[in-house]
């Protein structure tokens, strides 16, 4: 799977979403990553594949959506650690400063992940996306404190007009309880 770039689109429709879904795979050739239910009610869908037909695929899904869809992007070159953070699968080395960005979308945090991961030295620990948070998402992500700092300055802007960013913090150094939470 070619997971340089990657769609996605979010819908206010659990129906509409298994549509367009479908659809934006029979549209192009692009692997389906996630096709999902979001809270609250929402359906998220996210492709990847070369850039022109994961465009090609989140367009067809915006028009198959049209008024359902609340969200979507298209990024070209995502990040490595993306993916994984967002599969929680990936794997965090020792967590010394912690940032955490909270949006109103899973789509505008992909986007603060994957511009947080692009600007500096972090790890990212995981984008938790909509299930059971009232639709809204977070990233979190460790490294040095100015480098997470730098992370969160860079996502909370990366979302753009996907915003607005609901809150962002930087913690110097979390408490091991805390730690043991995020792992």
């Amino acid at each position: 799977m070619n997971l340089r770039t990657i769609g996605s689109v979010e819908l206010t429709s659990i129906a509409v979403g298994m549509h367009v879904a479908d659809e934006m795979v029979k549209s192009a050739n692009v692997d389906l990553v996630m096709a999902r239910p979001a809270c609250p009610g929402h359906y998220l869908i996210i492709v990847a594949g070369d850039t022109g037909s994961v465009t090609t695929a989140v367009e067809t899904g915006k028009e198959i959506g049209k008024k359902t869809v609340i969200d979507w992007f298209t990024i070209p070159s995502i990040h490595p650690s993306v993916i994984p953070a967002l599969s929680g699968t990936s794997l965090a080395p020792e967590i010394t400063a912690l940032g955490v960005i909270e949006t109103y979308t899973t789509v505008s945090c992909i986007l603060a992940a994957d511009a947080a991961a692009k600007s500096g030295m972090v790890d990212l620990i995981e984008i938790r996306s909509a299930s059971g948070l009232g639709g809204k998402a977070f990233v979190t992500m460790t490294g040095d404190v100015g480098s997470v700092e730098a992370s969160v300055a860079a996502g909370v802007e990366g979302v753009g007009d996907s915003g607005p960013v609901a809150s962002h913090v930087v913690i110097p150094s979390p408490s091991e309880e805390l730690k043991q939470k995020l792992m």
